[in-house]
């Protein structure tokens, strides 16, 4: 008996040490994506993009916010294969280190101003390493969290790592909106910079928590046995291309309207409707706060009631709020904004709190990271990125936010559609790491 608990203490340990670091460094690696969303959004078409209109300023920057999110699925591949073969932590080790190196360097990045059109052509360079950093991040910190839960928690423990996201969010957001206080006038002179170099600090706390980590018993269960795959990407591409397809179409009623949620708004809100910017950022810190409860609250209730039916809700809530959320937007009420902000999120959050432990329970734990990175990124180059870039271009045509909730709801009938299709998978292939679990 003293045995047994013994080892419940040790694996209760192990457990809370890999969803701490899973989540402390997705939180950085978000903070890093989203500060770059939110400058772009912001500052970077003046500083990076001079003499264009307001219009053509804003879709350049987020063409190279595009860029980004073209670079993640390649990131999935390159840490997938390594994740399946070497493991889940030291992969994590490196996505962490490209990822905060990059934000630093493009917070030391030289304007126009100072060297032309080298300073664009360098900024896409370091978001094509961000992207690539975020792209084999997310399989890894998933896993590891989810892998050391035991089975019939992994919706919730799946959900810590998603929580991130709105670490990430408030930490950026929160960043930014203090360093437009704090400097005035100097914000776009250099004020914008100081979030970026703040990385510096968040990558050493990142890289403290991930060392002291015990490599996921699922994997080691994998390794073993022997059985580890030579060429886990190919495999997954080769056997199971249809669970790869439907993860990243599952996804465009979630990451598509989230990116027009957090970083559209924004310049939606500045320029189209004349709300202030600091209203704006503030709105988007309440939401953000919101979904340090919703993510896990939703990822806890897909272990109750199931994954599908959460996201299946979740999915007709984002499409039903495609309309109203904008006709809240138009009002310029800072309480009505307020509340479309916030609601936006919650609706995010039904989908995103199931939606790890939904995509990577398609996957055998041999090609788990590969195939659960692939299909999650994939969804960057239809959904996340091209998102903001549709909407300012139908805005531009059309004057009108109408054909913008036209396209939300479009990407939540894609959506709904890749949810029936998703494979069922007989979850069989964890029965030892569950052993190796009591073990350790």
């Amino acid at each position: 008996m003293g045995t047994n608990t013994g080892q419940t203490a040790v694996t209760r340990s192990h457990r809370n040490r890999a969803v701490v670091a899973s989540t402390v460094g997705t939180a950085i690696e978000w903070y890093d994506f989203f500060l770059y969303g939110t400058a772009a959004a912001l500052v970077f078409p003046h500083l990076f993009f001079p003499g264009q209109s307001d219009y053509t300023g804003v879709l350049a920057s987020f063409a190279t916010q595009f860029v980004g999110f073209a670079a993640r699925p390649v990131g999935a591949a390159i840490f997938g294969h390594f994740g399946d073969r070497a493991g889940r932590k030291s992969t994590l080790v490196v996505t962490l280190l490209l990822m905060g190196v990059s934000t630093v360097l493009i917070g030391c990045l030289p304007t126009y101003d100072s060297i032309g059109l080298a300073a664009p052509i360098l900024l896409v360079v370091l978001r094509v390493a961000q992207g690539i950093g975020v792209g084999g991040e997310w399989g890894g910190s998933v896993l590891l969290a989810m892998e050391w839960g035991p089975r019939k928690r992994r919706g919730l423990m799946a959900s810590w790592p998603q929580m991130g996201v709105p670490l990430g969010l408030l930490a950026s957001t929160g960043m930014v909106r203090w360093m437009t206080s704090a400097t005035g006038g100097d914000f776009e002179r250099w004020g914008w910079r100081i979030p970026f170099l703040a990385s510096a600090v968040l990558i050493a706390i990142g890289l403290y928590v991930r060392l002291r980590v015990v490599e996921s018993p699922d994997f080691s269960a994998v390794k073993n046995a022997r059985a580890v795959v030579r060429m886990p990407g190919w495999e997954v591409l080769r056997h199971q291309w249809r669970e790869v397809l439907t993860a990243a179409f599952v996804r465009l009623s979630e990451q598509a309207p989230f990116y027009l949620f957090i970083t559209f708004v924004l310049a939606y809100g500045t320029e189209h409707l004349g709300l202030a910017r600091s209203d704006l950022l503030d709105d988007t810190l309440v939401a953000a706060a919101v979904g340090l409860v919703s993510i896990p609250l939703f990822g806890h209730l897909s272990d109750r009631i199931g994954r599908r039916l959460v996201y299946g809700i979740g999915i007709a809530c984002v499409a039903a709020f495609a309309f109203p959320y904008f006709a809240l937007l138009n009002t310029g009420s800072s309480g009505l904004v307020l509340l479309a902000i916030v609601l936006s999120l919650v609706f995010h959050d039904v989908q995103y709190g199931p939606q790890a432990a939904l995509i990577a329970e398609g996957f055998g734990t041999q090609v788990r990271y590969s195939g659960a990175g692939l299909g999650y990124q994939l969804a960057s180059v239809i959904a996340g990125g091209p998102a903001p870039l549709i909407a300012a271009a139908i805005l531009e045509e059309t004057g009108s936010s109408v054909g913008i909730s036209i396209y939300m709801v479009a990407c939540c009938v894609l959506s709904f559609v890749a949810l029936l299709l998703i494979p069922r998978r007989a979850d069989t292939d964890l029965t030892v790491g569950e052993s190796v679990r009591q073990q350790v």
